[in-house]
């Protein structure tokens, strides 16, 4: 099923004369409303040289989570591991952060340009344990176009 939505993020990239943030918040928005258990979507990216994420384009719900510090929550672990971050229950996890009692589960994909983690996406899904390979792979997939227009 993830499958056929590469193309469709491949055309968004391919969108040139779209701005970037447009593009991301496209990419964004196919993600929730294709990927039942994708129920916010949105990009975090190094806020200039300070040890910090700032939010990016995103589909969901608003979030006050605008600046996360390295380190804190799963965002700010994955900023500093530079590896992938599946939470099957936030509940489990001491260092999350919650941005709203319906989310169950997290996943938080870094992307890398010439092997510098320079962001992420983050996935929230109100669904318990939706996660599987087959999404990182995916997520993987989509930060690597991302990465093409960064």
């Amino acid at each position: 099923m993830l499958e056929v939505l590469e193309p469709k993020v491949v055309s968004i990239v391919a969108q040139k004369d779209t701005p970037l943030d447009s593009r991301l918040h496209e990419i964004c928005t196919l993600l929730k409303e294709n990927v039942p258990h994708y129920d916010w979507v949105g990009f975090y990216f190094k806020n200039g040289d300070k040890n910090e994420l700032k939010l990016g384009p995103y589909a969901g719900e608003p979030t006050d989570h605008t600046i996360i510090p390295f380190g804190k929550g799963i965002c700010g672990q994955v900023a500093v591991s530079n590896q992938n971050f599946v939470v099957p229950d936030v509940k489990a996890q001491d260092n999350y952060i919650a941005c709203s009692i319906t989310v169950k589960a997290e996943i938080v994909v870094p992307l890398f340009i010439n092997g510098k983690n320079v962001g992420q996406i983050d996935i929230d899904s109100n669904t318990p344990d939706p996660f599987s390979e087959a999404d990182e792979r995916f997520l993987e997939f989509v930060n690597t176009e991302v990465a093409k227009i960064l």
